[in-house]
């Protein structure tokens, strides 16, 4: 059987896979066997069933991966993400929408000790969420900020995407870390200018203005926070100057994050030190599962050939970069709204990738662009991740129109930031160059 043809077979075999309900795992991982088997042979199939799987188990510069989750799962425990949220809501309580802006910086703070959308999602519907429908916040908006800011979490780092596009692209774990900096904290502007523009225009949306608390209280909230802006200076600082490896920063970042749960969490440490390490644990398996499936899928077609045949008509479409990240585009965005985000990018940066390599498009700005289209496709729905983890946590009077009417201002506000992202790539590119030179 020709071998493109058995490429093309499987690709579509993965897709309904997908939709219907198939692990993503064994989906890819079958999809892939499978193509091999009869597109390249027996013999080629089980040498790639043998070295791949511990090839990507045993590379060390992989240890990143668990090593940041296991650093999010213990401040998830520790109770930083309570800390943030408390210090910056002491600040900005004396603002219209004070509660608003606190959600953006807390949770963007949080960012930068986690990994996962979900997680900090969750973490703040829980802590934020009830205080600001009590207080009078809308909760439509209240609901939407949290779930899109929880979504900054692919972008500033240490960020888990990134580091599944990195080892599927093979581009620099480092450079991509850095590079997310700029363009995270861009999104969180973005967000409190139009938070800002939608009190203005709807004042309804928030309660009058407190009282600002006495200054002694706001020193005293910031102090609070100090080990986890040293935490997160130390490990980004770290990789910038090039003093350690992202593997190590994220055994420096898990180290960290462990002294400021005992530091900062209260009770006996077994009641969460072993929860958060099978926690991390559990989350690392999968992902790692997911990794060896996607990558038995992505040699099955480029051995086929289909990422040949699917890049080449990727470039001919293209008159221009521009055009073809227009595509990219709309093309993640459609996939966005039916399968979870890291089926979609192992599905596609097989082609994607090497087709933006052809149109001469910088690895690590590209990089940015996927993770940017992987924050819109968690806040889309029907199958946004964000959307269904906030909806497990709500209180019975949340309903779904509720989360829909308050993520929709985001979406737009994130395709506000994609297209600054695409028109200036320097606001990607300029920290990861200062680390080379």
């Amino acid at each position: 059987m020709d071998p493109l043809v058995v490429g093309i077979v499987a690709m579509v075999a993965l897709l309904v896979g997908l939709l219907i309900g198939v692990p993503v795992a064994a989906a890819l991982a079958l999809c892939g066997l499978g193509g091999m088997y009869f597109g390249v042979g027996e013999t080629f199939m089980l040498g790639q069933l043998r070295t791949l799987p511990f090839s990507v188990v045993s590379n060390y510069g992989f240890a990143v991966l668990p090593l940041f989750i296991l650093m999010g799962s213990l401040a998830s425990f520790s109770g930083v993400a309570n800390q943030l949220f408390r210090a910056a809501d002491a600040w900005l309580r004396g603002f219209k929408g004070g509660m608003y802006y606190a959600v953006i910086y807390g949770s963007s703070m949080f960012s930068a000790v986690s990994g996962s959308t979900v997680a900090n999602s969750v973490l703040f519907m829980r802590l934020a969420f009830p205080d600001m429908v009590k207080a009078g916040y809308s909760r439509s908006l209240s609901i939407g900020i949290i779930c899109a800011t929880g979504a900054l979490d692919a972008m500033i780092p240490p960020s888990i995407t990134m580091v599944i596009y990195a080892i599927v692209t093979e581009q620099s774990v480092g450079q991509l870390l850095i590079a997310g900096i700029v363009p995270g904290l861009l999104s969180a502007v973005i967000y409190a200018i139009g938070i800002y523009v939608m009190i203005r225009w709807n004042p309804s949306l928030a309660p009058p203005v407190v009282s600002a608390l006495p200054l002694r209280e706001k020193l005293a909230a910031i102090a609070g926070i100090w080990p986890i802006m040293v935490l997160v200076v130390v490990i980004f600082g770290g990789i910038y100057a090039g003093i350690f490896a992202p593997t190590a920063a994220g055994a420096v970042g898990a180290a960290g994050a462990l002294i400021l749960a005992l530091i900062l969490a209260r009770g006996n440490p077994r009641g969460w030190l072993w929860p958060s390490m099978t926690d991390a644990a559990s989350i690392s398996c999968i992902i790692f599962l997911i990794l060896i499936g996607g990558l038995l899928f992505s040699r099955m077609i480029l051995v086929t050939g289909v990422v040949d045949v699917v890049a080449d008509r990727l470039v001919a479409m293209s008159t221009s970069p521009l055009v073809f990240l227009g595509i990219v585009t709309i093309l993640l965005v459609i996939l966005g709204m039916f399968i979870d985000t890291t089926s979609m990018m192992l599905v596609t940066l097989p082609f994607l990738f090497p087709a933006s390599q052809k149109l001469g498009i910088d690895g690590i700005w590209f990089g940015i662009i996927i993770v940017k289209l992987v924050e819109i496709g968690v806040l889309t729905p029907p199958v946004g991740l964000n959307l269904f983890a906030v909806m497990s946590v709500v209180d019975k009077d949340t309903t779904w129109s509720h989360l829909i009417r308050g993520v929709v201002p985001f979406i737009l506000l994130e395709v506000i930031v994609l297209g600054l992202l695409i028109a200036y790539p320097e606001l990607s590119l300029w920290l990861p160059r200062k680390m080379l030179q």
